[in-house]
């Protein structure tokens, strides 16, 4: 049989859910519209064996648009209260390995509307306030849908239309393509002064109503205008309530009020009350400009803004710079030392600096300079100059910021100046550099700074430019010392520790440079593999090192469980190899090599088994139900086996079943005489199946190592009598399976058969037309239907293709076709029936298709079989055709289709009979999707 089955995956997409329509554009693509807030339930159906991967995903919109930013992995693709932004091209994608993926794509248009909006504008500025009779006035009317919204206005009563009414103009603006409808008052009237009304209508699409706005036009219709009621900037201390007052100066009708921060939205703790603000306790981060906007849909709105300023006084900061017009960076009697200090403040201001020595205020005089640096070079920095120093100007100098308006704390900063203030040395024990240390350990790199006073000391990469491990460029450090957490192998390297002169001296930087190392164990492939073979055959298994540091000095260990193989060390290769030659019981087990450094270990895995592979099961099988007893069915289970020649022969299947929702599997062993093929499919009949419960069915493969791997799959019980004899002799098709008997919607018609049950339908069906139940009574059961609602028009069609039926000769010499009957149900109920057509494709003629049966009109609320004699001389197809008649009650359906070796039974035979003149032999109809004949498949064990 060799890969006869493996076939690669086709696959189609059917909808169900709360679809308006859906259109089969020529050739293009088929669009699926829906209303924002229902349902989208799309199926995708495969076939291939292996059983294919399905995979949903989506384009269009922006890149976040993907749904919940993921692909769905199953069959349907279901998405309820479904939303705007999620309409787009939807693909299913699925693959099994063998020839190239099977996509399939349906675009989904999501239809809305949103509430329409009136806006009012005059034709001159709105200078003055009052719409005086000479004004022109524009409404403009805006709604946003899908699809394009259509736009009709009316003065009380009274429907509005081009031309009606020489004072009145409307029209669309060229540049917003019909989302927005603007009716022009020129020169107003006193008749003018009314009330509108903008309605905006989809035309009743997906059953969406239309939508109304009213505006109330007077002679008193103004825009907006607002004062506030308080000062800009409002300058504050943190934790005081401020409160912002916004009030209206004019604008009808009444507008409405809106805060807004220009920082992005307001503060959490934000009261709000008509046009007050209040903030209970402000913080430095509630800081910022705050707008107050009157809107009433009347002009532009208005709009007025404040700025708030949160008080604060951070970060003082003090350096000392020895003689500028010398060389020296040290500190001498006679020449000149300048003190600066620095503050961040805000506002900046309202900041002071006051000066004392040893306590005692100090104020500028011509050896003592008191000076504050321009803003632009330093804000927030003032300077202390002395001209020429003395014995006698020995001590500690203080400078005191503070604000103006108060309630901040003052920041008073310390300078010592005596003959032990000395410019700054940095060193690196010798011990601490380089350092070395392990991946995942925590580790502190050393400057030893001197001096007095002692800097803030900056640390950075001094080998690359890339970030500190805390993210920033630079880290501070008061004490010279870089504490790393965590240490990674990427920090290897060399770090820069230098003097600021923050807190220190105003000179030129000392630096130091410190060598860390980071040492990693070995980084090893694979970290876990499975080999499965069987008993008496040998297999080599292989650790290789990526990355270790250090690289030399590597070790080895071979073991399986605890036991030890073999040692050994690396020299130049970077790989390790260990072979068993002739595998048996004892030497099934989890293998481990472990390579070694300082630093510690790295491991490859190898669980080595006897174990086989899954069956797969094979889900295309034609039909695989029947039925013979009025309450239980049986089903053709089938399968292949995975790499059946990988491990020792296949003895046996464990075959578990349940019951859909039970706990307990019923188990039994199915025997196997001899070796599987590598694609050779194995069948087994499951019976006594009750109806119409589901089962759980579990398979593994037993050889003489034990259990292999199971496989599991659902059965389901599909609900009417469908089966294919031996030979293939017949088919029946009730519509009941997910794939419809493997049926196609035509490309070339205008719209789709669908599929239904009386249970499943839609609460909003039509009356008066179509099924109360299948063709056996059953509500549940399912068939093919029309649906000839809106936006269906007269004579439109829809085709359903059946499958190629594949016949193959009897006998070589024979000269008759052989004859099939060929017949099914039809239901044509209502008022409107239009008509139903059935034809016969042969192979090889696609463009010609013969007429076999028609029928058109109402014929009565129940089922009616139609029988035809069919003679093919080839491969053949057969089409069933629905057309609209001239309204909605014209729902048309099929069921039961069924073909039958042997002609219809002489007594009902209906008229219309075609022979075809062609000459040939026929006999067993086979589908071409299933390639091989099912007798041969039958291999039975």
């Amino acid at each position: 049989l060799s890969l006869g089955l493996a076939a690669p995956p086709t696959v189609r997409i059917v909808h169900s859910g709360l679809a308006c329509n859906i259109e089969e554009e020529r050739y293009s693509e088929r669009v699926y519209t829906i209303r924002e807030g229902e349902t989208l339930e799309l199926t995708c159906l495969v076939t291939g064996h292996p059983r294919p991967q399905i995979r949903w995903t989506k384009t269009a919109g922006s890149a976040s648009d993907r749904f919940q930013d993921s692909s769905v992995f199953n069959e349907t693709l279901r998405i309820s209260n479904i939303q705007r932004h999620q309409g787009g091209r939807y693909y299913c994608k699925a693959e099994n390995g063998l020839g190239s993926p099977a996509i399939k794509s349906i675009r989904v248009d999501v239809y809305y509307l949103d509430d329409p909006i009136v806006t009012v504008h005059q034709s001159i500025g709105e200078a003055k306030e009052q719409f005086y009779y000479e004004r022109t006035v524009f409404l403009r009317c805006v709604a946003n849908s899908n699809p394009p919204v259509r736009y009709s206005w009316r003065r009380g009563q009274e429907v509005l239309l081009q031309g009606s009414d020489k004072g009145v103009e409307i029209y669309e603006p060229f540049f917003t393509q019909g989302e927005t409808k603007i009716l022009k008052l020129k020169n107003l009237r006193p008749q003018d002064y009314a009330n509108y009304s903008c309605i905006a209508s989809v035309r009743n699409v997906c059953s969406i109503p239309d939508k109304m706005v009213s505006f109330r036009l007077s002679n008193k219709t103004a825009s907006p205008s607002i004062k506030l009621l308080v000062d800009d900037p409002i300058v504050v201390n943190p934790g005081e309530a401020v409160t912002l007052v916004c009030v209206t100066t004019g604008g009808e009708p009444a507008p409405s009020l809106t805060w807004v921060r220009s920082a992005g939205i307001l503060p959490e703790k934000t009261v709000l009350n008509g046009g007050t603000l209040t903030i209970p306790a402000i913080a430095a981060e509630d800081a910022g400009t705050y707008s107050c906007i009157a809107n009433n849909n009347v002009g532009n709105p208005a709009k007025k803004s404040t700025n708030i300023i949160v008080r604060a006084l951070k970060k003082g900061r003090f350096w000392i710079t020895p003689d500028p017009y010398h060389k020296d960076d040290n500190i001498q009697i006679g020449r000149e030392v300048k003190i600066s200090c620095q503050v961040e403040a805000i506002p900046s201001e309202e900041l002071t600096f006051s000066w004392f020595k040893n306590g005692r205020p100090l104020r500028s005089s011509e050896r003592m300079v008191i000076t504050q640096t321009d803003p632009d070079v330093s804000p927030g920095t003032t300077n202390l100059d002395i001209i020429d120093l003395k014995f006698t100007d020995f001590g500690t100098y203080t400078c005191v910021a503070s604000l103006k308006g108060g309630g901040i704390s003052d920041i008073s900063i310390d300078v010592n100046i005596s003959s032990s203030t000395v410019p700054p040395n940095l060193t690196v024990p010798q011990e601490k550099s380089p350092l070395v240390t392990r991946e995942g350990d925590t580790i502190e790199l050393q400057c030893q700074v001197t001096g007095k006073p002692k800097p803030i000391i900056l640390w950075s990469r001094a080998d690359k430019e890339v970030a500190m491990p805390d993210g920033a460029m630079q880290t501070e450090s008061y004490d010279g010392i870089l504490r790393i957490v965590n240490v990674s192998r990427e920090m290897t390297g060399t770090y820069r520790c230098q003097t600021s002169q923050y807190n220190g001296f105003n000179v030129k930087p000392r630096e130091a440079l410190v060598q860390l190392i980071v040492q990693y164990p070995p980084a090893v492939e694979p970290t876990f593999l499975e080999i499965r073979q069987g008993q008496g055959r040998s297999i080599t298994m292989s650790c290789r090192v990526l990355r270790a540091y250090p690289t030399r000095v590597l070790t080895y260990e071979w073991r399986l469980g605890s036991k030890l193989l073999r040692t050994g060390q690396f020299d130049l290769q970077d790989s390790t190899e260990y072979t068993v030659s002739s595998l048996s019981r004892d030497s099934y087990g989890i293998y481990n090599c472990n390579i070694i450094n300082e630093a510690g270990a790295g491991r490859c895995s190898f669980l080595v088994t006897g174990k086989a592979y899954a069956p797969e099961f094979y889900y295309d099988t034609y039909n695989p139900l029947w039925q013979n007893r009025p309450r239980v069915y049986s089903y053709s289970l089938q399968w292949t086996q995975m790499n059946p020649n990988a491990v020792d022969r296949i003895l046996a299947y464990r075959l578990g079943i349940r019951q859909a929702g039970q706990q307990r599997w019923w188990e039994q062993e199915i025997t196997v005489n001899g070796n599987i093929q590598r694609g050779e499919l194995i069948t087994y009949n499951l019976t006594e199946l009750i109806k119409p419960e589901a089962y759980e069915v579990r398979l593994t493969p037993i050889t003489r190592f034990g259990e292999g791997d199971s496989t599991i799959r659902v059965i389901k019980y599909s609900g009417k009598k469908i089966f294919m004899s031996e030979g293939m002799r017949e088919f029946h098709c009730g519509f009941e399976d997910g794939n419809i008997c493997l049926f196609t919607q035509d490309d070339t018609d205008n719209f789709d058969w669908t599929k239904q049950s009386t249970a499943t339908r839609d609460t909003k069906y039509t009356p008066n037309t179509g099924p109360n139940a299948d063709r056996t009574g059953s509500k549940e059961g399912f068939y093919m239907y029309i649906e000839t609602s809106r936006p269906r028009l007269e004579g439109e069609k829809a085709r359903l293709v059946s499958p190629v039926f594949s016949v193959a000769p009897k006998n070589p010499y024979g000269a008759t076709n052989t004859a099939y009957c060929f017949s099914f149900y039809y239901h044509m109920y209502g008022q409107h029936i239009g008509s139903l057509n059935v034809y016969l494709r042969l192979k090889g003629q696609t463009a010609i298709e013969n007429p076999l049966w028609s029928s058109s009109g109402n014929k009565g609320q129940h089922w009616n079989q139609a029988r035809v004699n069919i003679n093919p001389p080839t491969s053949f197809q057969l089409i069933f055709e629905g057309i609209r008649g001239p309204g909605i009650e014209g729902d048309i359906a099929i069921d039961d289709v069924s073909i039958v070796e042997g002609e219809c039974m002489k007594s009902d035979q209906p008229a219309n009979n075609l022979r075809s003149g062609a000459v040939g032999t026929l006999a067993h109809i086979r589908l071409i999707p299933v390639i091989i004949l099912m007798s041969v498949l039958s291999h039975q064990r």
